[in-house]
């Protein structure tokens, strides 16, 4: 019989040898826009897959590939360990199709060895993702550091940096164990960019050409009256969405805002390589700075899970106020509002806020998102279907 320990210490060797084999070193289509191969500046030694940069070493692709790979074949193993779950439950006597509290399932399967060995694995090449990204960058930072200065003041499109701005505490988690977060790595866009590539390609599908993205603002629908003027991502990472929404409406007045500089630093430079007229700036997604009633959509991508629930009402509140009336908020994240559920999808949801640093991932789960959102004075709209198929479909239209 294996033991805990020797389990442990197993996993951990195969996450030391993976790290170690790579150096020890710190949907829908839109019409794309055409990209612009020679701007001011840019690094790019082994040119574009269409909208995608290649990573710029051979070595470093090859790293990539190896841990994209080998995430994609984790994520189909899940299957295995979902059996496996249900297999306990069943020696427990309890029924495994039924929905069961985080606190009930816990203590019945956190000690398993197979269960153990799928999270520390995923774990490991989490890390190793990251890592490889986070290395290159930061080796080759001069010439990186240069390419972002050349497209600061470049257009088209504007980015507003904050750098004195206060920075709220809930913000300098390292989510998904992002060394350094969205805000502390002035390479955080490079970074979370080509590793969340990595992540889709395991869990949702091919994401590197933004088809996710461009399908997501594809679906969003329109205000009834058909005007779209103006238009505001809240917490916009590296830009994808806010970059396909101006593609969507070439005529409206895109905004992306984010609290993380870096990420909105490589957003600019990213949409000014795509030739596109799209305006970042560092800022609170609770403290916009627009006016009221300024947009005609305020949408989100994949935030609200990150947050507190304080600060998920104070989102939506902020969304409320510059929305215009006959505009609508559109926060696209998981479906919430239910403590309950299947025993593996509990423990998967456990296992993420404690080992990928989903520090408020557990609070959004519990969270009413649909109910907080009238409470902001918005109507649903129940009859929209999801702009992220699988995902919750939340269409708060603001009543003139």
């Amino acid at each position: 019989m294996l033991d805990r320990r020797s389990l442990f210490a197993a996993t951990a060797a195969v996450g030391s040898f993976v790290g170690a084999a790579f150096g020890s070193r710190k949907a829908n289509a839109a019409t794309h826009t055409s990209v612009n191969l020679t701007p001011k500046g840019d690094v790019e030694p082994r040119g574009s897959k269409n909208r995608l940069e290649r990573l710029p070493a051979l070595d470093l692709e090859s790293k990539y590939d190896f841990v994209t790979g080998f995430r994609s074949w984790h994520n189909k193993s899940n299957r295995v360990v979902s059996q496996r779950v249900e297999k306990i439950l069943e020696e427990k006597g309890l029924d495994p199709k039924a929905k069961y509290s985080m606190e009930k399932v816990l203590p019945l399967i956190e000690d398993d060895h197979l269960v153990g060995t799928s999270g520390r694995t995923w774990i490991s090449n989490q890390q190793v993702t990251w890592k490889i990204l986070q290395d290159y960058f930061h080796e080759h930072a001069d010439e990186y550091i240069a390419e972002m200065e050349a497209a600061d003041n470049d257009g088209p499109g504007t980015l507003e940096l904050n750098p004195d701005m206060e920075i709220p505490k809930y913000t300098k988690h390292e989510i998904h164990i992002q060394p350094g977060g969205y805000v502390g790595d002035e390479f955080a866009g490079h970074v979370y960019h080509y590793g969340t590539n990595s992540f889709y390609v395991g869990a949702i599908g091919d994401n590197e050409q933004d088809q996710i993205h461009i399908g997501t603002a594809n679906r969003l629908p329109l205000p009834e009256d058909g005007v779209v003027k103006r238009i505001l991502v809240q917490g916009c990472g590296t830009g994808q969405m806010t970059s396909a929404l101006k593609e969507r409406f070439p005529d409206a007045e895109v905004w992306g805002i984010d609290v993380g500089g870096p990420m909105v630093r490589y957003a600019h430079m990213r949409a000014r390589n795509l030739g596109l007229d799209v305006n970042f700036a560092q800022r609170l997604a609770e403290d916009t700075k627009f006016p009221d009633g300024y947009f005609d959509i305020v949408t989100s991508y994949i935030i609200n899970h990150e947050l507190p629930q304080d600060s998920n009402r104070a989102v939506i509140a902020e969304a409320h106020r510059v929305t215009r009336p006959g505009g609508y908020y559109y926060p696209v994240d998981f479906r919430s509002g239910g403590a309950d559920g299947r025993a593996y999808g509990q423990y998967r949801r456990w296992w993420d806020h404690r080992w990928n640093t989903e520090v408020w991932s557990r609070e959004y789960h519990t969270l009413d998102f649909d109910g907080e959102i009238e409470k902001a004075g918005f109507t649903m709209n129940r009859e929209t279907k999801a702009a992220l198929p699988g995902f919750g479909a939340r269409h708060a239209v603001k009543k003139a």
